[in-house]
């Protein structure tokens, strides 16, 4: 299958062109050649990565309540989850898709058990039990992957991370098609602090004739899609979009985390420093890629992450964020 429609200012018009050249992104296992035509590439699951899940069932999946809701912060909730974001985000309309260029990096991570993460999230529904997710980005993650390496991924759930979905292609839902870029393989290069700085261009849409939700990297890869029966809310439109970066925090009653988000600096320190997201945009009911209105910003203890939103006329809607986790004002 291929998409019937590509969002209107993808390839041109009203799209935010960025001054910045970007250098060009590659995944390490291209170094030993490629996959024949009509094929996939599928990154083997190894014994060990089934081993270090909790159990068979839960391998490849997100734990219960990995999502911010800006709308409602419950200290409770923090604590117990475990996971904190800094994010931007939009709410209240029908959105279509959404799309942004990542910064990349390679965040340290304290514990095995956690990870950090930057992707876009599109949303339908409410936040409880039958919230309706995509998720799009980079993670580090030694408890799925074994290492510590930055990786491709993509998430869905249709309940809120209950009993639906899972990561890249460890169950059936997200459809591929591409035979050049592999989910769940590792990014190269890496940006550096104060050094050469790489992003990765990430774009999900729904196909207003098929009605699938599809994923494009870059300007030339098609990924694949999501079929639309896959969800409730999703099969109609998102009601919330959000760009940004989440951990985990596996002792939120102890001290806190030293697990970066980002780059594991904060915003303020800007470009080559911090990380950030640049050309933010949506796709609106016309199918049309466009700036967000009224984008706001979420975190729940800026003191550890944080997020501050930007406008300019090479970026776009952008936003720099992230941190350290555990410092002198995040004991």
């Amino acid at each position: 299958m291929r998409p019937a429609y590509h969002p209107e200012g993808l390839f041109g018009g009203n799209k935010v062109v960025s001054q910045t050249k970007t250098p060009s992104m590659a995944q390490l296992w291209h170094q030993n050649g490629r996959c024949p035509e009509d094929t996939i590439p599928i990154r083997r699951t190894t014994r060990e990565d089934v081993s270090r899940a909790s159990s068979v069932k839960r391998y490849g999946r997100k734990k219960h309540r990995s999502l911010p809701n800006p709308m409602s912060v419950d200290p409770d909730l923090l604590n117990e989850s475990g996971h904190q974001h800094a994010i931007a985000y939009v709410e209240g309309d029908k959105y279509y898709g959404a799309k942004a260029t990542i910064n990349v990096w390679q965040p340290k991570i304290q514990q095995s058990n956690e990870f950090s993460l930057s992707q876009i999230w599109i949303l339908g529904g409410s936040f409880g039990a039958d919230l309706n997710s995509i998720e799009a980005g980079w993670q580090v993650s030694p408890d799925l992957y074994g290492d510590n390496y930055t990786r491709l991924f993509t998430y869905w759930t249709s309940d809120a991370y209950q009993a639906t979905g899972c990561y890249n292609l460890l169950c059936s839902g997200f459809i591929q098609i591409n035979n050049e870029i592999a989910m769940g393989a590792s990014i190269s290069p890496i940006s550096n602090y104060d050094g050469s700085q790489y992003d990765i261009s990430i774009l999900v849409w729904k196909d207003p004739k098929e009605g699938n939700w599809w994923m494009q990297f870059g300007s030339d890869y098609v990924l694949g899609y999501w079929p639309s029966f896959l969800f409730s809310y999703l099969a109609d439109s998102a009601t919330m979009i959000e760009w940004g970066g989440e951990v985990v925090n596996s002792e939120p009653d102890g001290e806190h985390t030293s697990t970066e988000m980002g780059s594991g600096r904060f915003p303020e320190e800007g470009f080559s420093k911090a990380s950030y997201f640049r050309n933010i945009q949506i796709v609106d009911g016309s199918n049309n890629l466009r700036a967000p209105e009224g984008v706001g910003a979420f975190t729940e203890q800026s003191n550890c992450y944080d997020v501050q939103n930007g406008n300019s006329n090479a970026w776009g809607q952008y936003f720099y964020y992230g941190g350290p986790g555990r410092n002198s004002n995040c004991p």
